[in-house]
């Protein structure tokens, strides 16, 4: 993705407060690599998020998806995860366009989430190049 790109932002507002602050620093990387950001969208949870994708990017040159997966008492999370991860991989090569994974987990505990918010954040934008 070279130079004014237009990309899209998908977010699982499952977390709102810390998603929020990895959105802004997305949004920071984005216009640091001269990128335009498009449309933020929000979602309920990661389930949501491929259908998301899947529409913006009609409209979009690249786009990132924001989240947390935490760990739960069973493995729903983790069969979660696996499943959405595996469609955003099957979303990029159905309309040849790069999508940054900024999700935490699956299986991420409460300790894990704060120091990954921004490093994510920003490799999910860096990624699309």
């Amino acid at each position: 993705m070279g130079m004014s790109k237009r990309v899209g932002m998908v977010c699982g507002s499952y977390h709102k407060d810390e998603v929020e602050r990895m959105l802004m620093w997305a949004q920071d990387e984005a216009r640091t690599l001269k990128m335009t950001v498009g449309d933020v969208v929000w979602v309920n949870g990661s389930m949501e998020v491929p259908l998301a994708l899947d529409r913006m990017m009609k409209t979009h040159d690249g786009a990132v998806c924001l989240g947390i997966i935490e760990k739960g008492e069973t493995q729903h999370g983790l069969a979660m995860g696996q499943a959405v991860m595996k469609t955003i991989l099957e979303l990029q090569l159905k309309h040849n366009k790069p999508i940054g994974l900024g999700i935490i987990g699956p299986g991420a505990e409460p300790h894990h989430i704060e120091p990954r918010l921004e490093p994510h954040a920003r490799a999910s934008v860096r990624a699309l190049l």
